[in-house]
């Protein structure tokens, strides 16, 4: 396709957006996640969870080719940082202390929902790319402060390197059906040298910048190609057998560990809790609206008002069903905590029947809530029943979100997550830039640190 016969469109709503347009384009990506869902992005603005009056102002970014979407991504001008999940307060305090105005800033992400994947949907690299340009130039047309794509994929990550954004990474928690080995499932960041070009507009030392659309210098050759290695390696898990049933899982971590999960669950049930599940439209209204009861307390007990509304949810049944799986905890025949998950597919149910074929599925731990204190409850309900039901049914991958360093000693192993940022003014940007490549160095350390600390039995 030609260049030149590519307009740009922003959008004031994600309902001025055609749902198969947008969805098909999703699937057409190498990170899909249902998040990503026209329905999801909507749901989030219908209900008014993620509207101005709330800080995210929605200017969705759509390339198209006659009638054809080529191009586009979630864009929302913020007015705070909160519902991120990647933490720029000290960037906005820099600014202010200068008087500098960091808000309204532009984000590319999904509202409250830190779960890497396609955050710029393209139908080719090229597409990709003039995606990229696009918003950097809207943000430069409309005076933004700064651009920041959070939680990106793979090919997002290769595409703003190429376009000379910054790039920065946070950990987290994700646990695979397969039985790891230290060395491999755990995994670590590009090559340092790598990584800090790629962190500083122009290549790094001693490299020859090259200057890019827009003015912005781009990271040599050499370094984009240890990066989209590292991206092409992934990182693999050692072995392709899924774990046999629960047990098969414990008899692969360590004796301390393997001791502890079954200490924390001796309690949960020794309390007289057990556990059932629900899974798409086998959820019933009231299941939906205990968990929100549970959902909300949890925000309120912690001093704020819950991100999602009730409305979101109901629409995430109406419209999404097939996407969630509730727990339920019922102590004497009374619900008293909850937890809900997402999954990427599932089969259709015939009340409760369910198939093994989830072969390639991922799950992602989204909210949970409790009405009544049980020690080791949350262990119980966020960690042990999902990964239970997630070996049962053969899911791939359990996603556990952002933060948490307590869930590793439920054998979610740490992995990088990577979002990349521009910013308008130049003074900020070369201070971002040296912040960013002396904490490449700090996220390296703490992978290190981390995987001294594995919870699986050496091999």
């Amino acid at each position: 396709m030609a260049e030149g016969a590519i307009i740009a469109r922003v959008l004031a709503s994600p309902l001025e957006v055609d749902a198969t347009a947008w969805n098909a384009l999703l699937a057409l990506q190498s990170h899909p996640t249902p998040f990503m869902r026209h329905e999801y992005l909507a749901a989030l603005h219908e209900s008014e969870s993620a509207v101005p009056h709330t800080g995210w102002t929605p200017r969705f970014m759509t390339l198209w080719e006659g009638d054809l979407l080529v191009a586009a991504c979630p864009l929302y001008l913020k007015s705070h940082s909160y519902g991120e999940y990647v933490f720029d307060w000290a960037w906005a305090s820099a600014y202010e202390q200068h008087g500098v105005p960091y808000y309204p800033k532009a984000v590319v992400a999904v509202p409250f929902t830190p779960v890497p994947g396609t955050r710029l949907m393209a139908r080719d690299a090229a597409a990709r790319q003039w995606l990229v340009q696009a918003l950097c130039q809207w943000c430069e047309d409309e005076g933004i402060s700064s651009l920041h794509v959070l939680f990106a994929s793979d090919d997002d990550v290769l595409t703003g390197a190429r376009e000379g954004l910054m790039l920065r990474h946070t950990v987290q928690f994700h646990w695979k059906n397969v039985a790891p080995t230290l060395g491999t499932d755990v995994s670590s960041l590009p090559p340092e040298g790598a990584l800090a070009a790629l962190g500083r507009p122009g290549g790094g030392s001693g490299a020859a910048p090259t200057l890019g659309t827009g003015g912005f210098l781009l990271p040599t050759e050499s370094v984009l190609a240890a990066v989209e290695s590292h991206c092409d390696s992934g990182s693999a898990a050692a072995g392709t057998l899924a774990y046999r049933d629960f047990d098969d899982f414990l008899a692969h971590l360590t004796q301390e560990k393997r001791k502890k999960f079954r200490q924390e669950r001796r309690r949960v049930a020794e309390a007289g809790v057990t556990f059932r599940w629900a899974l798409g439209a086998d959820i019933t209204a009231d299941d939906w609206n205990f968990f929100y009861r549970c959902y909300e307390r949890t925000y309120l007990e912690h001093g704020n008002p819950p991100y999602l509304t009730r409305a979101f949810f109901q629409q995430m049944a109406d419209r999404m069903p097939e996407h969630w799986l509730l727990f339920i905890a019922e102590r004497e025949g009374r619900p008293i905590a909850s937890s809900l998950i997402a999954i990427s597919a599932q089969p259709s149910s015939a009340r409760g029947q369910y198939h093994s074929k989830y072969a390639g599925c991922t799950a992602y731990g989204r909210y949970w809530g409790a009405l009544e204190r049980v020690d080791c409850l949350h262990f119980e309900a966020c960690y042990y029943q999902p990964l239970a039901w997630c070996i049962a049914h053969g899911v791939q991958r359990f996603e556990g979100g952002a933060q948490g360093e307590h869930k590793m000693a439920r054998a979610l192993l740490p992995v990088p997550a990577t979002s990349m940022h521009w910013l308008a003014n130049p003074a900020f940007a070369d201070a971002v830039d040296r912040f960013l490549a002396r904490e490449v160095a700090g996220v390296e350390q703490y992978l290190d640190h981390l995987q001294a600390r594995s919870p699986f039995r050496a091999a």
